[in-house]
């Protein structure tokens, strides 16, 4: 299993949390995601997982990479 974190833009809330988790939970190969709203970090765990394709999600739901 390997895992990616990331710091992104414009987590205010549990609701853009949310968000994030269902929007990368639907990606092959993410076992869980995991926010932290009060720092904007993202780590998704998961098999094979490819971060060009999880950044481009994050940014397609509004939330892009620092």
């Amino acid at each position: 299993m390997s895992n990616e974190i990331f710091n992104v833009q414009n987590v205010k809330c549990g609701g853009c949390a949310s968000a994030i988790q269902e929007g990368l939970g639907a990606l092959d190969g993410v076992g869980s995601v995991e926010v932290v709203v009060e720092s904007g970090q993202v780590s998704v765990a998961g098999e094979g997982l490819d971060r060009a394709v999880l950044a481009a999600k994050l940014s397609e739901l509004g939330y892009p990479p620092k």
